[in-house]
């Protein structure tokens, strides 16, 4: 795929022999530096050859595809695609559902896709959520990108487009892959902290790679922290290649968009969840799909050619990139639900293989330097967890469709072709033969330049995006990244770490920089890290990059909790439930004893939780629905005031009866009552609460309660 790009720079294009001559090294552009005689040691392969270049992966030209031969590549994913047993070495945690996927109309125009072509077809499908960094038993509210990985078993093969809720990555270039990760993941020598990023050694892998600044901004947003699998988008990262029956190409970007709309977490609720219940995220789906409320996506693509492709200001090719909706609208093309769980976790959520290179006829790949070492590595992954070459004999990962092929043998085979002949071509008339016209045909692009290890000059600006995404934020969600930022860089203890990192944000936004240098309490402003491209200032907000602005508006799929005591006005109760019923939403009590209490009526009301077990955090909004007779008892439990406190406290609606005064009252926030606490009934009843309860959160609140002025001393 060809772009017109400036040349790179003379300094990048020096020889070996000059490298050594003038000893110089490359930085992480591939720009070159003087070093000084000392004794650090020459990077090796584990065979001993000295290794020149450890950015870059051996490619045909600046932007051409990877070549297969490069055996540094080829040795350092090999080795780290077999670091774990039996765990996988990212994405550990997952959560798994089935389901099918319904396609909207023919696509035949741009794919040969066989599951693009008749409108309403339905295709079964398996999809696996999980975090990246965290071990299989870590808590799912960790500050994570999330894993969206959708198998699809289509009547041409399986097709598993493996994405994240994050449409970007760290890095460029999947030879930096394994550094990413072993930066991210515990301390070697202490093996801690688990599941966090607030340490010194990505901190310190991050200031050393401007690359990562975009996908840094949208780790510390709330996309790192959904409220549940639910209310996130998921994307397929890269830039991919449509092919029809003529094999003429288009370019395509996948989004996964939940019908449901999004949703995050608060910080502080995120820590308090964990604590509660560490499988959320996980109980979450189950309770879901159990209950019949299947979970929804849409299948959104972003369609291009390649005149676009030349003319678009970043290159597509860079998996640090996006290309914003406004620019490129998306179209949905297909949905997908989830509505069945697994019958053995194990069986099928942990023996699931999923692998970038499945893609059926009529799905291509592009350049994309990231794509296209996934490809090469997932194969030894599964090789490494599963133990066989035989792992697609497994169910999970068997297609559905026909099919038929020569290998044989093997540990752990489950089935061997029949017959006499085990090879092709042969005579006998026996086994399968290859079809030109059915078969995977890959687009004829025409790709030339040296063999080399150079990133192209199209993927150098690090900063551009990174400040797009962070103005296209609202101010709740850009105090949140402030904030996000200044928690992790507090838990570095290297003081040169947090100043790097200050100096990045200075390319980024200057507030921002400013915000968390005070907070860490920096004497001195650092000079704005050194840009290999000046920061864009042109670069418009883009809406759709923004939770807030693209929330649900209405309460559909939440969660109410409502506190009930002894003497609970039974009427109240029942309208409340079923005006929120009524939503699509579900209801949830929470009583001093999990057995239930004795409503006004004299009937019995079953609860859900007892108090001590069913915080606030777990739920989307609450309700306090009490009695004065009670009320003695509650006010004696810090429980209680906590429930309130952190409702309060995490922007929440909270509707409340007249008994439940002295509640508000000793949680604290009986003076500060806003538009989101809501008596009820009310003078306009319940519908009016029930109908605010589809803003999700109170963000005016939260200024008043988490922001205070700074106290470090100003910075000169």
């Amino acid at each position: 795929m060809a772009k017109k790009t400036t040349s790179v720079p003379s300094a990048q294009q020096a020889t070996i022999a000059e490298i050594h001559d003038q000893k110089l090294r490359r930085g992480q552009g591939g720009e070159l530096h003087q070093i000084a005689e000392n004794d650090t040691p020459v990077l090796t392969t584990a065979q001993g050859g000295p290794v020149a270049d450890d950015q870059n992966t051996l490619r045909v030209g600046a932007r051409g595809p990877a070549l297969i031969e490069d055996f540094h590549f080829r040795e350092k994913i090999f080795h780290f695609d077999h670091e774990r047993i039996p765990e996988r070495v990212v994405h550990a945690r997952g959560y798994g559902a089935h389901g099918f996927f319904e396609t909207y109309e023919s696509l035949a125009a741009y794919t040969r896709a066989d599951l693009f072509q008749r409108p309403g077809e339905k295709t079964p499908a398996f999809v696996r959520f999980s975090t990246v960094a965290g071990n299989k038993g870590s808590a799912d509210l960790a500050r994570d990108v999330r894993g969206f990985a959708v198998k699809l078993y289509t009547q041409e093969g399986n097709w598993d487009l493996v994405g994240n809720n994050i449409p970007v990555f760290f890095i460029q270039d999947a030879i930096k892959f394994p550094d990413v990760i072993h930066a991210a993941k515990q301390e070697p020598d202490r093996a801690f902290p688990q599941a966090q990023t607030a340490h010194d050694n990505f901190w310190d892998f991050i200031s050393l790679t401007p690359e990562s600044m975009h996908m840094v901004m949208w780790v510390m947003s709330d996309r790192a922290i959904p409220r549940s699998f639910r209310f996130m988008e998921g994307f397929g990262v890269h830039t991919f290649r449509l092919i029809n029956a003529k094999d003429e190409s288009t370019f395509v970007k996948f989004h996964w968009k939940p019908k449901l709309g999004l949703q995050s977490v608060a910080w502080n609720e995120a820590v308090k969840i964990n604590g509660a219940d560490p499988d959320f995220h996980r109980r979450d789906l189950w309770q879901s799909i159990k209950s019949g409320n299947f979970p929804e996506w849409e299948l959104s693509v972003q369609l291009f050619d390649q005149e676009f492709a030349d003319r678009f200001d970043f290159d597509v090719l860079d998996p640090t990139k996006i290309i914003p909706e406004e620019i490129l609208p998306v179209k949905a093309i297909g949905r997908l639900v989830l509505d069945r769980m697994p019958d053995n976790f194990f069986a099928e959520t942990e023996q699931v293989a999923f692998m970038t290179q499945n893609v059926p006829p009529g799905i291509d790949f592009s350049n994309d330097p990231l794509l296209q070492g996934r490809n090469f590595s997932y194969l030894d992954t599964q090789l490494k967890r599963l133990g066989s070459t035989n792992f697609t004999h497994l169910p999970i990962n068997a297609p559905k469709c026909p099919f038929a092929h020569f290998q044989q043998d093997g540990h752990m085979a489950m089935r061997n072709p029949v017959g006499r002949t085990n090879y092709q071509p042969n005579s006998h008339g026996e086994g399968p033969r290859e079809s030109p016209l059915r078969g995977y045909r890959h687009f004829p692009a025409e790709e030339q330049g040296q063999k080399v290890r150079l990133r192209a000059e199209s993927f150098a600006d690090h900063y551009s995006q990174a400040r797009q995404f962070y103005i296209s934020q609202t101010p709740p969600e850009q105090r949140h990244i402030a904030m996000a930022l200044t928690f992790e860089l507090s838990k570095v203890e290297t003081p040169v770490i947090r100043e790097r990192m200050v100096a990045h944000l200075l390319n980024i936004d200057e507030t921002l920089a400013t915000t968390v240098a005070e907070k860490l309490g920096l004497q001195t402003m650092p000079k704005p890290a050194d840009a290999a491209v000046p920061t864009r200032q042109d670069l418009p907000p883009s809406p759709a990059l923004s939770i807030i602005e693209r929330g649900p508006k209405r309460f559909e799929g939440r969660k109410l909790g409502i506190l009930v005591s002894d003497g609970v006005n039974a009427k109240l109760l029942k309208e409340l439930t079923g005006a929120i019923i009524e939503e699509k939403a579900t209801v949830e009590l929470i009583a001093p004893k999990v057995g239930g209490v004795t409503a006004s009526d004299g009937t019995w009301v079953e609860a859900h939780h007892m108090i001590d077990g069913g915080p606030s955090v777990l739920f989307d909004a609450v309700a306090l629905l009490t009695s004065e007779a009670a009320m003695d008892d509650l006010l004696r439990e810090a429980t209680v005031r906590d429930f309130v406190a952190d409702a309060f406290q995490h922007c929440k609606f909270i509707g409340y009866d007249q008994s439940a005064l002295p509640l508000l009252e000793k949680a604290g926030i009986a003076e500060a009552v806003d538009e989101g606490v809501i008596a009820l009934p009310g003078d306009e009843g319940l519908p009016s609460f029930v109908s605010e309860l589809g803003k999700l959160r109170v963000w005016g609140r939260e200024p008043s309660i988490k922001l205070g002025k700074a106290s470090s001393p100003p910075i000169k």
